[in-house]
C-alpha cells in the first residue's frame, strides 16, 4: 500500500520538491510557517496541515526541508512538533542542511517514540528542486532508505546512501566546501578575464567543457556575466552551511583555508544587505577588492 507523505517547509527548495511528489502520484499533506505558501500546493492536489504535529499524524513518511538547525529542532521537537503527532513506525526524513551532531540527537529522541529518521540533505539548487534532479545524500538505516525510495526518486536523480545517522549531513558539508571553493575560483577567473579584455561568453564557452568545467561554472558563470543575482541558493543559506562546515572542521582539526576565506567574503556582502542574492554574488566581494567589475553582455 502506498504510504502517505507529509512535507514541512515550502521555501525555495521545498516548493519544487513537494510539487514533484504530487506529480509522482503520491498523497501529500503540506505545512509551512507562512500559510500562503501552501495555496499553490493545495491547488495542485495537496492537503494542508494545521501544524507539524498534524501533518505527522496524517502521514507515514514526514519530510522536512527548512532553513537551519534551530528550525529543524522546532518543527520536530518543539510545541506542536512532529514528535507529538508521529505514530510509532513512521519515518521522518530531514532534507535540510544542519549540524550532524544535532541530527544524531534528534534521531535518538525520535527513536524513543518508535519513529525512525533519515538525514537526507540535497544539492542542485532551486533548478534541481523544480526539475526533480536533485542529488540526495542519505544517512541512516538501509531498510528505511529503501522504504523512502519512491519519495526520493520523485525528487532526485542521484540518491546515495552514504552511511549511518549523520553521515548524510557530513557529506553535504563536503559538497558545500566544494561548491564555495569552486565559486571562488570562478569569481577570480572571470575577474581575470574581464581585466584582460576577453569576451566573457566566449571564454566560458572555451573552458566549460574541458578540465575546468563544473556544474557551478555552467549554471552560475552565465548568471555572473549577465549580472543576474537571482538565487538558486542564497548567500544567507550558503553562509549558514559554510559556518556548519567550519565548526565541524574545527572539531575534527582540519584546516579549511579557502572555505574560511569565502566565509569572510560572504560576511562583507551580508553587511551590505546582499544576503538574499544568489551565492554566485560572491564575485561582488572580489569586485570590491579589485576595483574591476564584470560588465553585463550586450
Amino acid at each position: 500500500m502506498q504510504e502517505k507523505i507529509g512535507f514541512i517547509g515550502l521555501g525555495i527548495m521545498g516548493r519544487g520538491m513537494s510539487a514533484n511528489l504530487l506529480k509522482a502520484g503520491l498523497e501529500v499533506c503540506v505545512w509551512n510557517r507562512t500559510a500562503s505558501q501552501m495555496e499553490a500546493l493545495a491547488a495542485a492536489g495537496a492537503s494542508a496541515g494545521e501544524s507539524p504535529a498534524d501533518v505527522a499524524a496524517k502521514s507515514d513518511i514526514i519530510i522536512i526541508c527548512v532553513s537551519d538547525t534551530p528550525d529543524v529542532e522546532a518543527v520536530i521537537l518543539g510545541e506542536n512538533g512532529v514528535i507529538h503527532g508521529a505514530k510509532a513506525g513512521s519515518l521522518v526524513i530531514d532534507m535540510s542542511t544542519i549540524s550532524p551532531q544535532v541530527t544524531q540527537k534528534i534521531a535518538d529522541q525520535l527513536a524513543q517514540t518508535g519513529v525512525a529518521m533519515l538525514d537526507a540533505p540535497i544539492s542542485g539548487g532551486s533548478e534541481g528542486a523544480a526539475k526533480g534532479t536533485l542529488s540526495i545524500m542519505v544517512g541512516g538505516d538501509a531498510a528505511q532508505v529503501e522504504r523512502a525510495m519512491p519519495a526520493f526518486r520523485a525528487m532526485g536523480k542521484t540518491i546515495t546512501h552514504v552511511g549511518g545517522t549523520g553521515a548524510g549531513q557530513t557529506v553535504k558539508l563536503v559538497n558545500q566546501i566544494l561548491v564555495v571553493g569552486t565559486m571562488l575560483a570562478i569569481s577570480e577567473a572571470l575577474l581575470f578575464a574581464q581585466a584582460g579584455g576577453l569576451d566573457l561568453q566566449k571564454t566560458l564557452d572555451a573552458v566549460s567543457q574541458g578540465a575546468a568545467g563544473s556544474w557551478m561554472l555552467s549554471n552560475r558563470g552565465p548568471q555572473v556575466i549577465n549580472r543576474d543575482w537571482r538565487p538558486g541558493f542564497s548567500i544567507d543559506l550558503q553562509q549558514k552551511d559554510v559556518r556548519l562546515a567550519l565548526k565541524a572542521a574545527d572539531e575534527l582539526g582540519v584546516p579549511l583555508l579557502g572555505t574560511a576565506a569565502v566565509f569572510n567574503l560572504y560576511r562583507t556582502l551580508q553587511q551590505r544587505g546582499l544576503g538574499s542574492e544568489g551565492n554566485h554574488a560572491l564575485v561582488k566581494a572580489l569586485e570590491n577588492l579589485s576595483g574591476v567589475e564584470i560588465k553585463a553582455e550586450g
